[in-house]
């Protein structure tokens, strides 16, 4: 009974929220609420979500301070050279941009953190997606594809976990899974190469001068849902790029030139697009050239401590936020300022986490988790024995979707292991092929970083899926296909 309502619990989830009946945060918190009492546990729901907020308070808190640390790095120019080149590498030429979102993504993500991923990422591109009227779920999906191959870095958390979990060096597990990998980096790669083309074949190719000087009036866009034709998506349900309905002019009487906004006519949303290109204005009042080397060395030693571990990440990112305010803001209004421009993004990201320590708190509580681990493991033939490493790589794909990357490799990791080896099947094998689904994994509504990357694009989390989920599925495969080809598993 457990695993029935706990496979129910997830698919209202993801109906609610990908046809957007409610919003993520409510449904987080409301759907497995109803689902404890169903189960008869409802006294014991206040505990659940207690002990689900303890686990997830130091990656909210995390963050938090991250969000405020790196938006006051945007702030101060650190990351303006970045934009520069990659503005001047796509040309704003749609195909580029893409190709420059995967490239970057998959750089930035050498530092392990998927939310530093994002921030970065998002902050860089955001604006030229805006400008040139791309759409937006292909930034996201590309990143977070991007994002989930490289979390596989043995600092990233799952090969660590996967190492711990069946008592393996995490080389032995990650060095021989380079090439497989690999092509799963290239697969994302092609996508966006793939993508980029469907919108220069949507949207032309411009010089960077003509698509500053565009006008909102010549732009067009897509409402609705439906056609391949989507434009940029909004907040409030405009359509996306392989996603939206049928076409027309946007009469707007703004001179931003901002996004889609989130409706039909112009609205206060599009002054604020605005505003978000123009951070990367070479004028604005909160660049500090003078502490651009310091930032860099701060940014660096951050990264460096992060990846060695000197200390807890949420301590990292606090002492960093702090010092970095401090340094560059040195005035008690100007601090309370940068706070002020930040915290959106703060609250709406520190919520949504807080919110799934309701879901996971219940989903685990409650038992859901464990009987619908078993009743998956059970469910597989003894004739699949032998091939054990082919299932734990296909299992990786919807069980780190719906579970914590913690909830499988220390609950389900160590069964499958077993089973493959009464096969004979190694238990590297195993650790290997449960790699294969991080591509998908890291679009997962149990991923805080996730949250951060739709909340900085004003992307709807449903949206997202309903683009995101396909493509990372097939990278996931071809990571797998490449590790059975190439003999790794």
């Amino acid at each position: 009974m457990l695993t029935i309502l706990g496979f129910a619990m997830i698919a209202t989830f993801l109906v609610l929220i990908m046809t957007k009946k409610m919003s993520p945060i409510a449904a987080l918190v409301l759907i497995p609420a109803l689902f404890c009492v169903a189960v008869g546990q409802g006294a014991q729901l206040g505990d659940y979500v207690i002990e689900g907020v303890g686990n997830l308070a130091p990656t909210a808190a995390m963050l938090m301070f991250a969000i405020v640390y790196f938006g006051v790095m945007i702030d101060v120019g650190l990351f303006d050279p970045i934009v520069r080149g990659i503005l001047k590498f796509c040309r704003a030429d749609p195909m580029r941009i893409v190709v420059g979102t995967a490239v970057l993504a998959a750089i930035v993500s050498l530092d392990g953190d998927g939310s530093t991923t994002f921030m970065i990422t998002v902050s860089a591109m955001y604006p030229l997606y805006k400008r040139l009227k791309m759409s937006l779920v292909v930034m996201t999906g590309v990143a977070a594809t991007a994002n989930g191959v490289m979390n596989t870095l043995p600092w990233g958390g799952p090969t660590a976990r996967a190492a711990t979990a069946l008592k393996l060096d995490a080389s032995e597990i990650f060095v021989p899974m380079i090439p497989a990998l690999a092509m799963g980096l290239l697969a994302v790669f092609v996508l966006a190469y793939v993508l980029g083309l469907r919108e220069r074949k949507r949207l032309g190719m411009l010089t960077l001068d003509e698509a500053l000087a565009r006008e909102p009036e010549q732009e067009t866009v897509s409402t609705g849902a439906g056609s391949t034709r989507g434009g940029s998506t909004g907040t409030g349900g405009t359509a996306t790029g392989g996603t939206g309905g049928e076409d027309r002019l946007r009469k707007d009487a703004s001179a931003s030139g901002g996004g889609t906004g989130t409706g039909a006519d112009a609205d206060p949303a599009d002054e604020a697009d605005d505003d978000e290109f123009q951070g990367l204005d070479p004028n604005r009042s909160t660049l500090r050239p003078k502490l651009y080397w310091f930032n860099a060395g701060l940014t660096a030693a951050l990264l460096t401590a992060m990846i060695m571990e000197l200390m807890p990440i949420p301590v990292l990112f606090l002492l960093g936020a702090a010092l970095a305010l401090t340094v560059n803001f040195p005035h008690m209004p100007d601090q309370r300022a940068r706070i002020a421009a930040h915290a959106d993004n703060v609250l709406n990201v520190s919520g949504m986490v807080f919110a799934a320590a309701v879901f996971t708190g219940v989903l685990t509580g409650t038992g859901m988790v464990e009987n619908m681990a078993d009743w998956v493991v059970g469910a597989v033939p003894d004739a699949m024995g032998p091939h054990m490493a082919i299932v734990t790589g296909l299992l990786s794909l919807p069980l780190t979707y719906f579970m914590s990357n913690d909830g499988f490799y220390f609950g389900v990791l160590p069964v499958l292991a077993e089973a493959g080896a009464a096969h004979g099947v190694s238990p590297l094998e195993i650790a290997r092929a449960s790699l294969a689904g991080q591509a998908l994994h890291m679009s997962s509504p149990l991923v805080p970083a996730v949250y951060v990357l739709v909340g900085m694009a004003k992307v709807e989390f449903g949206d997202h899926t309903r683009f995101t989920v396909k493509w990372a599925i097939l990278t996931s495969l071809v990571v797998l296909a490449a590790g059975v080809l190439f003999g790794i598993m």
